[in-house]
């Protein structure tokens, strides 16, 4: 009996030790879809990963409500050449219901009234798992990173 006990402690454990890797897994890819779906203006999908009262603020302070990311993209504002996290820099933390995606994004395209842009920027993304799902919650951006020479 004891050694069964032991033994159910012990998968417990593993399978708890194992649970925040495979989140970092999971909130990894969902991030790399959510920067997908900005690149390609797929409302659907940035509505789907979006928590119902996400916000976004940018390095210059303005706040965007998910409600104002998802309708930018149902119009296609911007149109992107890329919108892409740089290969390597994605680092995900979790600590239980709550992640947070760090990376370096580089953002190429146009949109009218700003014209064309390109510039990379550091951002964290903070998910919150609700209802057994991981939802985009929380966004902040840095300013665009002085050009490379």
């Amino acid at each position: 009996m004891f050694r069964k006990m032991a033994f159910l402690a012990a998968m417990a454990a593993a399978s708890a030790a194992a649970a925040p890797a495979d989140d970092e897994k999971v909130v990894a890819q969902l991030d790399r879809e959510y920067q997908y779906a900005v690149k390609t203006n797929d409302a659907a999908t940035i509505a789907r990963i979006h928590a119902d009262d996400m916000i976004l603020v940018t390095g210059r302070g303005a706040v965007f409500r998910g409600k104002d990311i998802e309708e930018r993209a149902r119009k296609a504002v911007a149109t992107y050449e890329q919108q892409d996290e740089i290969e390597g820099t994605q680092k995900v933390r979790v600590w239980g219901d709550t992640a947070v995606v760090t990376a370096l994004l580089w953002l190429k395209g146009t949109e009218p009234g700003r014209g064309d842009f390109d510039y990379k920027l550091w951002f964290s993304d903070t998910y919150v798992r609700i209802g057994g799902r991981w939802r985009y919650a929380f966004g902040q951006a840095s300013l665009g990173l002085p050009k490379e020479s």
